[in-house]
């Protein structure tokens, strides 16, 4: 049975300025001035005068001068990172409708905002790094190609880019509050943390990068007198259409300007612009802007001590006294956050999270690479986030949390696909992230369009001290976890084998290179397109990908050889012919990192547990633990851990064509080398 309800092109009403459903005001507060005082209780320790007395944070007080000229807001307030500034700030957030307060008695101290409809998750192609020359973001074979063909960042000129943001910016706060927030990434005293100050119109940012940085206000300002210049420049702004049409169509309570939309990275300058989005990672500029493309360019740039910003999780994998630090990279869908939170179903083994997101490498003195969480909290999605999936996380969601764009039930809990809770939909009333009451599955519009309870891309964000499998030890750690392993995984219904080990530093490095994953599909029984995701960093380079793969084959001359973590890769997502998954996945994926436990202590010819094949070194099936685990029959094994040479090859033509397309004279000849040799080992059937 289905239901129907009018479209939101057609009814406003669901969801716009009378909706009471959100406690969305008919004024328009996030705008501009209406009126109403701006939060008066609000007072800070520093003002621009008493920056002025303090000769140490000229730069800190010039940057939020110059921009004070351009943006012309009504007011400037420097965090502090007080709970009293949080809480004026929450305050003021609810009472102005852009965000609720969710009042079951389950959550404490958890908020949920709704963001226009336009305005719902990153944006890749408004998305630009910027530098005098276009040889430094975009490789040579790429160069050839149209913007369309081109996959990776996108470029302009820094002049260019600096006259499209100089007609977005100016007077773009007009009568609003300019929010200064300097921040760490990485703890504040940590030699791998690097300071920024974002400086922003949205309280709904303050509050979201309070969760996701290691230190906001006060303490970060003590270190700038240290830092003087030495810090990431962030500006951002939700932005006002110049149309009077699209400014009436916005929802009143999240202000920003889909259609102008624009983020710039400078990595020479160091600095971030973003104009026209108030949502996730293109306005939480610590987070992918900052952490990982700017971070990424900035480590490369680093003569003297290179180091790496990588779209990773770090976990700690323990069994009795021993344990190992994992670094992994996955694409989008492919359960990072679920891994680096797993409840194993092996006795005596336990998993521990530094980070679900990003990671932060550098080389210690003794050739040991070690990495850190720049971040402090986690930006999740929520939809498919169950007990099933994600315990921990379902556990952890319920204190000092912002949701955005989840759907809610009226006794105040949030909701959404596949959340794992059984509902009645007949006596609880869900209404969805768009404010459509009475949600219940297979619900549709008037044009037979399905309504989702929750966006696709809803998040919740919510420190990390909450999580309890956090690693204390490895977040407290300034010099970071020394890391054993690096994962890389995909989503590959055939071909890739479960799990396998590379050959080398530089054939790992072509693992990474060459990933490969395939979208996620609603219809199961059509094969989903594989599409290239080198070291699931595509969309988050912040320079030429053959240098990015340069600089990591530079880590073999870098470290002491014998500490180098060991490189693997692994597929949870193979398919039987019936299109089921064979593996079971989520705590059964312990099975495989015992084996790459074992690995990481041994040599790498060693042939006890594992068996050389032309890929890498595969487990032999009797070295994978099967103790307790039902349903799973040597004949399913063997498939899981087999390697069909015909399948390769034509993955090698794939990988060839791509590299030599996006990259070309820019490939660095180590990795053509290694395409080479898989190519060759897979044709010698002695192999």
């Amino acid at each position: 049975m289905s239901f129907a309800v009018r479209s939101w092109a057609r009814s406003r009403s669901l969801l716009g300025r009378s909706s009471s459903a959100l406690g969305v005001l008919s004024l328009r507060s996030g705008w501009a001035n209406d009126g109403r005082p701006m939060v008066r209780c609000l007072t800070s320790t520093y003002t621009l005068d008493s920056l002025a007395k303090q000769p140490e944070l000229d730069s800190f007080r010039k940057f939020i001068e110059e921009y004070k000229e351009i943006c012309k807001p009504k007011e400037i307030y420097i965090c502090d990172g007080s709970g009293k500034e949080l809480e004026s700030l929450t305050k003021y957030m609810v009472d102005t409708g852009v965000i609720r307060e969710l009042k079951h008695d389950s959550y404490k101290n958890c908020y949920l905002a709704r963001s226009d409809p336009g305005d719902v998750a990153r944006v890749e192609g408004k998305t630009y790094v910027c530098t005098p020359e276009e040889e430094d973001i975009i490789a040579a074979g790429a160069r050839t190609l149209s913007p369309g063909q081109r996959e990776g960042p996108n470029w302009m000129s820094e002049r260019n880019m600096d006259l499209k943001m100089k007609s977005r910016l100016q007077n773009c706060m007009e009568g609003r509050r300019m929010y200064v927030i300097p921040f760490s990434m990485g703890k504040v005293t940590s030699n791998l943390s690097k300071a920024g100050v974002q400086l922003t119109d949205s309280p709904y940012v303050v509050a979201s990068m309070r969760v996701m940085t290691h230190g906001m206000g006060e303490d970060v300002i003590t270190a700038l007198k240290d830092k003087k210049d030495d810090f990431v420049r962030c500006v951002h702004s939700v932005g006002r259409p110049t149309d009077k049409q699209d400014y009436a169509m916005l929802l009143p309570s999240w202000p920003c300007d889909p259609k102008r939309v624009l983020i710039a990275h400078y990595p020479q300058r160091r600095k971030i612009v973003s104009y026209g989005s108030g949502y996730g990672g293109n306005s939480l500029l610590g987070k992918k802007c900052f952490a990982l493309r700017l971070a990424s360019a900035m480590g490369h740039a680093d003569l003297k001590n290179p180091w790496y910003a990588e779209h990773m999780l770090i976990m700690r994998l323990e069994k009795g006294d021993q344990h190992k630090y994992i670094a992994a990279a996955f694409p989008s869908a492919c359960g990072k956050t679920n891994l680096a939170m797993m409840m194993p179903k092996l006795d005596g083994w336990k998993v521990k999270v530094v980070g679900d997101d990003i990671a932060w490498m550098r080389f210690d003195d003794e050739g040991n690479l070690r990495a850190i969480n720049p971040e402090n909290g986690f930006f999740g999605v929520a939809p498919g986030t169950s007990e099933k999936t994600n315990p921990v996380a379902m556990e952890m969601i319920h204190k000092d949390t912002i949701f955005t764009n989840v759907a809610y039930t009226e006794e105040g809990q949030v909701f959404w696909e596949d959340i794992g809770t059984y509902v009645d939909f007949d006596k609880v009333k869900v209404i969805t992230w768009r404010g459509v009451p009475h949600w219940r599955p297979k619900m549709v519009n008037i044009d037979g369009v399905p309504i989702a309870a929750s966006h696709p891309n809803s998040r919740f964000c919510t420190p990390i001290k909450h999580c309890s499998i956090k690693d204390e030890e490895g977040i407290e750690n300034e010099k970071g976890v020394k890391i054993d392993a690096i994962i890389f995984g995909g989503r590959r219904d055939d071909t890739v084998p479960l799990v396998f080990q590379s050959r080398s530093w530089e054939h790992g490095v072509l693992m990474g290179a060459s990933m490969r994953s395939q979208a996620t599909s609603a219809a199961t029984d059509v094969k989903s397109s594989i599409r290239f995701d080198p070291f699931a960093m595509l969309p988050f380079f912040g320079y030429n990908m053959g240098y990015y793969f340069q600089h990591w084959l530079n880590m073999n001359k870098k470290g002491d050889a014998r500490n180098l973590p060991k490189i693997f890769q692994v597929n949870w997502f193979q398919r039987d012919e019936e299109r089921k998954f064979i593996w079971p996945g989520f705590g059964e994926n312990v099975r495989v990192l015992d084996w790459i436990f074992k690995r990481c202590d041994a040599d790498v010819s060693e042939s006890s547990i594992a068996k050389s094949t032309p890929i890498g070194y595969v487990p032999r099936p009797a070295a994978i633990n099967m103790e307790g685990l039902v349903g799973m029959p040597a004949d399913k094994l063997d498939k899981l851990l087999d390697v069909d040479r015909e399948k390769w090859l034509k993955e090698v033509d794939a990988v060839k064509a791509y590299l030599s397309q996006q990259t070309g004279s820019d490939l660095p000849d180590a990795l053509r080398k290694e395409l080479s040799h898989l190519e060759q080992r897979l044709k010698e059937k002695s192999q």
